[in-house]
């Protein structure tokens, strides 16, 4: 072909997704229903009946273009949060404000820094750009700030940083944090990726909303994909100052959020009785598993989140072993973490036959 797009665009390795259900059975000839996913961080109750409900009065206005302003999301966000309208954008996935941030912010001379084993959009998002980005090596499976302060420079513009980490699940102190966006120079905007912040417990919790009134330059970054459970709709938001919001809606796409994901997200924010019971099941899956890994000998990177990484060795073969049975699991050798797996926390059956095939395979290694 003789229509190259540019290098860098070329040069982009697209992102893997964690395998569906679907393609599972058809590789493997299984059983749909014996299947069971915990690679995606998916929420295994589903989502909140509000939301199921909601989703059903808004598919009677499916015909008419949404709402582009999310005028009833930005007043529900905007209240639960406690900012004002204008410092919110809304993305289509947390993705999406990740994507607008470099969009608004990055050119082709400018620099990003994010951590080693950090999320996979960070260098997506900043390579799309033409922009560089600059890893920064990891501190024990975590962000090690100090290191990512002193690889600033001239160029830089934005540093992502996930609290909690995905894929390691690593947690970062509020007063660390604190402290690190005080010597963050202001012509750098630090964007704060805050996807697994209801999994947390409340002594954990961010408290980084109340600090966009003293960092101009901080974009927090949430998700309803989590614990919310509505990641098939794709629907995030970001919080910023609200000159920041304004440069992000310039170059947001029209309608870029349809109005399935605005009403079910408006009613995911009035059910705080399904997060906590998402919570909650997240706090006893993921004793389950650490217990069980712990009597398999199974090393593993003590988790924040609703999903943890075991150290197996050969991570491609028991992967391969794993999906045979019907399990599926995350793979992170692109996060420089070949020995390792992600595994989503699910329903107690869901993480029962996890630890029942690992322990299998183990044996018959």
């Amino acid at each position: 072909m003789t229509i190259l797009a540019p290098k860098h665009i070329r040069e982009i390795a697209p992102y893997q997704g964690g395998k569906p259900i679907t393609e599972l059975a058809r590789e493997m000839g299984l059983r749909i229903e014996d299947i069971v996913k915990l690679a995606s961080n998916e929420n295994p109750l589903g989502i909140s009946p509000k939301a199921e409900y909601a989703i059903q009065e808004a598919l009677l206005d499916i015909a008419r273009y949404p709402d582009g302003n999310s005028f009833a999301l930005r007043d529900a966000v905007s209240k639960k949060f406690e900012v004002a309208p204008n410092q919110i954008v809304f993305g289509n996935g947390s993705n999406d404000i990740l994507e607008l941030a470099a969009r608004a912010y990055l050119t082709s001379d400018s620099e990003t820094i994010y951590s080693q084993h950090a999320f996979a959009v960070y260098p997506l998002v900043t390579q799309a750009t033409g922009a560089t980005g600059i890893v920064v090596p990891a501190k024990d499976f975590g962000h090690d700030l100090p290191a990512m302060l002193a690889a600033v420079t001239a160029k830089t513009r934005i540093i992502f940083v996930a609290n909690p980490n995905n894929p390691t699940g690593t947690l970062l102190g509020k007063d660390e944090l604190y402290a690190f966006l005080k010597q963050v120079p202001k012509h750098v905007l630090v964007v704060l990726d805050e996807a697994y912040d209801e999994y947390l417990p409340p002594a954990y919790k961010s408290v980084a909303i109340s600090w966009l009134n003293e960092f101009d330059n901080l974009i927090i970054s949430r998700t309803f994909s989590k614990a919310y459970g509505l990641a098939g709709l794709r629907i995030g938001f970001g919080l910023c100052h609200a000159a920041i919001a304004d440069m992000m809606n310039r170059v947001r796409q029209p309608f870029n959020v349809n109005s399935i994901a605005q009403a079910a997200a408006v009613a995911s924010l009035a059910d705080d009785d399904f997060v906590a019971r998402s919570y909650a099941l997240n706090q006893a899956g993921m004793a389950q598993l650490t217990q069980g890994l712990e009597k398999l000998g199974i090393e593993y990177i003590p988790s924040f989140a609703n999903f943890i990484s075991i150290k197996v060795g050969d991570a491609a073969d028991y992967n391969q072993k794993l999906l045979k049975n019907g399990v599926i699991v995350r793979p992170i050798a692109n996060y420089e973490m070949p020995e390792y797996l992600r595994v989503s926390i699910g329903l107690f059956s869901e993480n029962a036959k996890f630890l029942d095939v690992l322990e299998k395979i183990i044996k018959q290694s």
